[in-house]
């Protein structure tokens, strides 16, 4: 599943295309898609010029002319192809290697826009869904009304991470994928993160919070890192992994940067660490860390 920085990096790519320009025809080739369309969704769109196209977690989030907002999630497989009568494609990534899976029986949403670009979802899996929110209730709407903060805000610092987690016993690597605390973070930016804060993805989130309620050390730098690795992530064009490419052939870069996702038996790269890259898993989901610098935590929440 593309995680935040393969989201951004949809979202810079469809700006272009869609801020500023209107709706000129859009048509539905299914009813549904991890849920069914909203009542009425193609007459609320047609004619509607988008406004602003902003990001939410693994969300975009388009603004309408019509106090409406378009919301989008890309599900497992979810893909946009943007072309222009001429023929060029400006596609701004999907991810995806797999050729089969972006072939033409699987877009099942074409919308064009008065630019003259052409913008089709493509979802071979059927996991992504679009809806139809009112603007001014979009933060209390049922995508959005439990969500966490957004962990490139400035919100997300030492302070916000010892507050988030004061007191809790979870594992730290489920904390962080709680989107109910931390929206966006996935599997693969939450080992990257742990991994540079030099924090077992084991421990107590809990630990991370002084007596007082105040950030620990471990805290203020895990919030830097958390930054840092989307940041630079989101400026490699996102992570290609397995099935993942961008639509023009080329492909996220931030995979080759990895200290530890996927790396199993490989080199640490931490500097000066002799250890090796080794996986657990937890919840369902492979983690990866070196058992070396990421020192396995005591049971209580003693600090």
């Amino acid at each position: 599943m593309p995680e935040l920085p393969e989201v951004e990096t949809v979202r810079r790519g469809l700006a272009p295309a869609l801020v500023g320009a209107r709706f000129s025809r859009v048509t539905l080739r299914r009813p549904n898609l991890r849920f069914p369309f909203p009542e009425g969704f193609v007459e609320r769109l047609e004619g509607r010029t988008v406004t602003d196209l902003s990001r939410r977690a693994k969300y975009l989030v388009a603004g309408l002319d019509s106090n409406e907002t378009l919301i989008l999630h890309l599900g497992m497989s979810g893909r946009f192809d943007v072309s222009l009568p001429d023929g060029t494609n400006l596609s701004p990534g999907d991810f995806y290697l797999d050729g089969a899976l972006g072939t033409p029986k699987h877009d099942h949403v074409v919308m064009a826009m008065s630019s003259g670009a052409t913008v089709t979802y493509n979802d071979a899996r059927r996991f992504g869904f679009m809806d139809l929110v009112p603007t001014v209730s979009l933060a209390t709407c049922r995508h959005f009304a439990a969500m966490g903060i957004e962990p490139l805000s400035e919100a997300l610092d030492g302070h916000a991470v010892a507050r988030l987690f004061l007191n809790k016993i979870t594992p730290l690597k489920a904390a962080l994928l709680d989107q109910r605390l931390i929206a966006g973070l996935g599997n693969i930016y939450v080992c990257e993160a742990l991994h540079r804060a030099g924090l077992h993805p084991e421990t107590p989130a809990g630990h991370l919070a002084k007596a007082d309620g105040g950030p620990t050390p471990k805290a203020r730098i895990l919030a830097k890192v958390i930054r840092q690795v989307l940041e630079e992530a989101v400026a490699a064009g996102g992570s290609t992994l397995r099935d993942y490419a961008h639509t023009d052939g080329s492909s996220g870069a931030f995979q080759h940067a990895f200290r530890v996702y996927d790396r199993v038996g490989e080199p640490c790269r931490a500097k000066g660490c002799a250890g090796a890259v080794t996986r657990i898993v937890q919840s369902g989901r492979s983690t990866f860390y070196c058992a070396t610098c990421q020192t396995r935590p005591a049971k209580s929440l003693t600090r």
